[in-house]
C-alpha cells in the first residue's frame, strides 16, 4: 500500500487506468480517489435528471457501486468517462422508472407544440437560474430533453429506454422546448418589470 499511502499527489499523478487496475483489486484508497476524481462529472449528469441534490447524490452513489461491481470487466483501452457516463444515465432512468408511478405528471393540454424562434438568452442568467427553469419541467419532458439534446440519443433509443413510442418522445421534446421558452420569457419579463423596465 506504500504507493497509495496518504499523499495528495496520488490523485493528480495516478492515471485512470492505474486507479481502475487498483480498484479492480479492491484497494479502498484507489476507489475513493476514483470517486473523488469523477464526482463533479457524475453530479453534473445526475442533477439534470433529478429534482434536488439529495436525489442526485443517491444516483451518483448507486452508479458508483455499479462501477465498482463491474470494473473488472471494464476495457482500459476505452474511455472510463464515457463508460461511467452511460452508467450514470441508465441509473438516472432506472430511478425515474421506480418513482414515476408516484409522481404526478403535469398535464399540458393548451401547449402549442409547433416550433418557434428561440428566445435571446440573457447573458446574466446564472447556472442556478437555468437549472431552476429546467427543473420546472415535468419529469418525462426533462428526461427526454436530457437524453436527446444533451446525451445525443435518438428518439427511437429514448423510446426503448423510457418504454414510450418514438412519436411520444418527439412530442415530449417539443413540449419541453416550448415550456422552457415560456418559463424563460415569464422569468425574464417579470425581472424586467420588477426592475422598472428597460
Amino acid at each position: 500500500m506504500a504507493g497509495m499511502r496518504g499523499s495528495k499527489e496520488d490523485d493528480r499523478t495516478l492515471s485512470d487506468s492505474d486507479l481502475i487496475r487498483r480498484c479492480s483489486k479492491g484497494e479502498s484508497r484507489a476507489q475513493e480517489l476514483l470517486y473523488r476524481r469523477y464526482f463533479s462529472f457524475a453530479m453534473s449528469i445526475c442533477i439534470r435528471y433529478t429534482r434536488d441534490q439529495y436525489e442526485a447524490m443517491e444516483i451518483v452513489n448507486d452508479s458508483y457501486m455499479k462501477v465498482l461491481s463491474g470494473i473488472k470487466e471494464f476495457d482500459v483501452s476505452g474511455s472510463f468517462r464515457s463508460w461511467y457516463g452511460k452508467i450514470l444515465v441508465n441509473s438516472a432512468i432506472d430511478n425515474y422508472r421506480r418513482n414515476s408511478k408516484y409522481v404526478s405528471h403535469l398535464q399540458i393540454s393548451d401547449l402549442e407544440v409547433a416550433e418557434m424562434e428561440e428566445p435571446l438568452i440573457n447573458a446574466e442568467l446564472s447556472a442556478n437560474e437555468i437549472l431552476s427553469l429546467f427543473n420546472s419541467l415535468p419529469d418525462n419532458y426533462r428526461l427526454t430533453f436530457n437524453l436527446y439534446e444533451i446525451e445525443g440519443y435518438s428518439h427511437e433509443e429514448i423510446g426503448r429506454m423510457l418504454d414510450i413510442s418514438t412519436s411520444t418522445s418527439r412530442s415530449n421534446l417539443s413540449r419541453a422546448k416550448k415550456m422552457l421558452r415560456d418559463l424563460y420569457r415569464k422569468k425574464f419579463n417579470s425581472e424586467r418589470s420588477s426592475n422598472g423596465g428597460v
